[in-house]
């Protein structure tokens, strides 16, 4: 339709004619792909999409460059996005989650096991993670090799990265591999086909291991820990208590763990114990709370033999009066398995021992039970005496503590 012979035309809108500053506050909105993508609409596009502020929430995004790098680095936000997404561009979607997590986790180690922040190993090259995928002919997901373009792993020392858990007779240590380490322990055999070594115990010879393809019923990129099957004829049947569906999901849920205080710190090491904040009971002054873990090297499928470890903490509350002193006399336990089944045992003292319970004073120890089913709990009293007192006598409850195998997959073979 024309327009009537006497109105003037509005001048065409051009994106020449647009103030600054509300195009910049558009094109802070962007991601780092549409940012790039108006440098090559036109060339006004192109003067304000290079605008340096702009790139500062990228960088902190995705790479975690701080002011601090920033000035040490001497460049823009710019060119410093640029320069790291040459080095680490694939890498991307990974980058942020996994650097904050060993972050976080050196920042703990240093407060509470500083020793072992002295056994991490240095980044590795692009280069040589291509290389290790030339050798053992299987592509490494990215998010296991953006952890290496962080840190290599650690050296086989003890106590390792991974955790630890010490019983009177057996003790494991887990070291996070380094990469050359973790491709000379690369699976070809029946059982374990294409699977690669997370984690070493250089005393029960323990591994994690990640599925680098989907074979013998296993999914691409899960990590387990093998167990042979004791009953099948072939010696090759291997079940997988399952840890993690992706290195980053396995990684960084296990330095959350940590860092909240989630594991305990035991002796400068990492005790995967894991404790129910409900599993708490308190009688009069004393209370007991329960930590448990379960112990995959020292467990069956076949047969059915799941083996736990759980830790206890008994506390006289500091606010007990003096004359509240006691002595653990002894112990009764309920123990029901998943079908219902039920033992009792009660015994003298905990492991060998009568502790001695005074105010503000905490008492732990470590004992250990086995299932024939994949859950069950435990539930008891400790049986006190008063040392002012001696003929009054007292039970403490211990609150019920459930312990569960992790979810595993039965071998194919």
């Amino acid at each position: 339709m024309a327009a009537p012979p006497n109105m003037e035309l509005s001048p065409t809108l051009s994106l020449e004619l647009l103030p600054t500053d509300p195009l910049l506050l558009i094109l802070s909105f962007l991601d780092y792909r549409d940012l790039v993508s108006c440098c090559y609409l036109n060339r006004r596009l192109n003067q304000l999409s290079s605008h340096d502020p702009l790139w500062k929430r990228h960088c902190k995004k995705y790479w975690l460059i701080s002011e601090e790098e920033k000035a040490r680095q001497n460049q823009g936000w710019r060119a410093l996005f640029i320069s790291t997404y040459s080095d680490l561009g694939r890498y991307i979607h990974y980058y942020a989650t996994l650097k904050k997590a060993w972050d976080d986790l050196k920042q703990y180690l240093g407060q509470w096991c500083p020793r072992m922040i002295g056994s991490l190993k240095e980044s590795v090259r692009e280069e040589d993670l291509d290389a290790v995928e030339a050798q053992i002919r299987c592509k490494l997901p990215d998010d296991y090799r953006c952890s290496f373009r962080i840190h290599n792993g650690q050296k086989l020392v003890v106590p390792g990265l991974m955790g630890s858990m010490a019983l009177s007779n057996h003790y494991r240590s887990e070291d996070l591999l380094d990469i050359d380490t973790a491709a000379g322990g690369f699976q070809q055999r029946l059982g374990l086909k294409q699977c690669l070594p997370l984690t070493f115990c250089i005393h029960t010879g323990l591994s994690q291991y990640m599925a680098l393809e989907s074979v013998e019923g296993r999914n691409k990129y899960e990590i387990f820990y093998q167990c042979p099957d004791q009953m099948a004829r072939n010696p090759s049947a291997i079940v997988m208590f399952i840890t993690g569906t992706s290195y980053l999901e396995w990684f960084t849920s296990y330095v959350n763990k940590v860092v909240t205080g989630g594991y305990p710190i035991i002796r400068d090491q990492i005790f995967r114990y894991v404790h129910d904040k409900d599993c708490v009971a308190t009688t009069e002054d004393i209370t007991v709370s329960v930590s448990t873990s379960f112990l995959p090297e020292l467990s069956s499928v076949h047969p059915p033999h799941y083996f736990f470890t759980y830790r206890i903490r008994i506390e006289m509350s500091k606010d007990a009066l003096p004359e509240n002193v006691c002595q653990l006399e002894s112990r009764y336990w309920k123990i029901t398995n998943a079908k219902g089944d039920v033992e009792e045992v009660q015994g003298p003292g905990v492991v060998g021992e009568f502790p001695v319970i005074s105010p503000g004073k905490v008492y732990e120890y470590t004992s250990c039970t086995t299932f024939t089913t994949t859950s069950g709990y435990m539930e008891g009293y400790y049986t006190f005496h008063c040392l002012h007192n001696k003929d009054r006598f007292f039970n403490v409850t211990i609150p019920r503590f459930h312990m569960v195998c992790p979810t595993f997959k039965v071998s194919t073979a």
